[in-house]
């Protein structure tokens, strides 16, 4: 097997049922599998609601280690497009050209950086550093802060020996209580204290508030985007006439971002609370079960995708769903795709080839399901454009 292929593991069942089923914590949830009923789901907030217990939609449940609610992410309409219209233009930054200018400099250092070393391992020493000083333009504060963020690993809530971990969860929970309290006694331009001076119906957001949207900020763009930019490595270390196309065709650069989004799809699925009996798949579901949407199934639908396993870099038609779909479409999608943008842009430029030397694939479990999502591990020489 290619080190860069990411498998499909739910073809079979995808075609034969349009679901899985799997149990979570003693929570057992109804895989839905087809980009058609994904999509259906998704848009259906008033039977699969993402306003459920806080952490109970996400899979691995996160009930056992946080009671606070993350927004916009568990809330559903009409509230939901109160909080959405709040802090979306703050998340529309990277659309600007200094912020876009300060991104291109940060990725072009740490690319030249790596350049010169004999061997990089891209998970920590590439993938993580790139995601967390990027991250730092959108809470608009300084590099510097990226440091202790990189000290956390590759996941806020997870650690090598449990899938849900509360004592790394209260690291990032007690951080952002200290951010809160800066931010109110010292008041900046950073996203903390827009959001403490933020009024909602003619009322501030409460502190409550203020970390639930600063959680979801650390939370969902973390080892996703870190997924995206190793696996993105991975890919051209095995395929240099894609860097080569890309030097050629820069204009494409924006489809092959969408391509490699959606053959990767960083985030396996996302969870909905089931708020009355129904059906999905013709299968019966319960009120108050969950459901999972299946982003990296529905990815690879075959009556929806031409050689869904294979990467087109210049797709031309790719309704992917790995930022989610309807109203809970990923907040931190402009800035992820700016990331990868500027990435694939300076790869094409600066590197000529990439040498894997050593890779250990992360493989996650969903009940019958294995897939790989990206790595543990990948050993690499990025080597100069000549």
């Amino acid at each position: 097997m290619k080190k860069d292929l990411i498998p499909d593991p739910f073809e079979k069942t995808r075609e034969a049922a349009g679901y899985g089923e799997m149990n979570d914590q003693n929570d057992p949830v109804t895989m839905i599998l087809r980009l058609k009923d994904v999509r259906k789901c998704a848009h259906n907030f008033k039977t699969f609601q993402s306003g459920a217990r806080p952490g109970r939609i996400v899979v691995p449940s996160e009930v056992s280690i946080r009671d606070t609610r993350q927004i916009p992410f568990e809330v559903d309409p009409p509230e939901h497009t109160d909080y959405r219209a709040l802090v979306e233009p703050w998340f529309k930054r990277p659309l600007e050209a200094e912020y876009r200018e300060k991104l291109s400099q940060q990725i072009g250092y740490i690319v030249e950086e790596r350049l010169a070393r004999d061997a990089v391992e891209v998970v920590e020493e590439f993938s993580l550093p790139l995601q967390s000083r990027a991250l730092t333009l959108l809470l608009n504060i300084p590099i510097e802060e990226a440091e202790t963020w990189i000290k956390w690993g590759t996941h806020v809530f997870r650690s090598e020996d449990s899938p849900v971990d509360g004592d790394k969860a209260k690291i990032l929970y007690d951080y952002i209580d200290q951010q809160i309290d800066r931010a109110l006694e010292k008041p900046g331009e950073d996203l903390y204290t827009v959001l403490l001076n933020s009024e909602i119906n003619g009322k501030k957001l409460s502190r409550e508030e203020v970390k639930g949207v600063m959680i979801l900020t650390f939370a969902g763009g973390r080892d996703t985007v870190i997924n995206a930019v190793t696996n993105s490595v991975a890919y051209f270390a095995v395929h240099p006439e894609s860097l080569e196309l890309l030097r050629k065709e820069p204009e494409i650069t924006g489809r092959a971002v969408e391509e490699l989004i959606r053959y990767f799809a960083p985030l396996t699925h996302m969870g909905r609370v089931v708020t009355e009996d129904t059906q999905v798949c013709e299968y019966a579901v319960k009120a108050d079960s969950r459901i999972s949407l299946v982003w990296a199934s529905a990815n690879r639908d075959s009556s929806v995708f031409e050689k869904p396993n294979e990467v087109v870099l210049d797709r031309k038609i790719n309704p992917h769903v790995s930022f989610g779909f309807s109203h809970h479409n990923c907040l931190g999608a402009t800035h992820a795709r700016q990331i990868m943008h500027i990435l694939l842009k300076t790869l094409a430029e600066k590197v000529g080839s990439i040498e894997i030397q050593e890779h250990e694939d992360n493989i996650e479990t969903w009940g019958e399901f294995e897939r790989k999502v990206g790595y543990d591990r990948l050993k690499v020489q990025f080597n100069p454009l000549q």
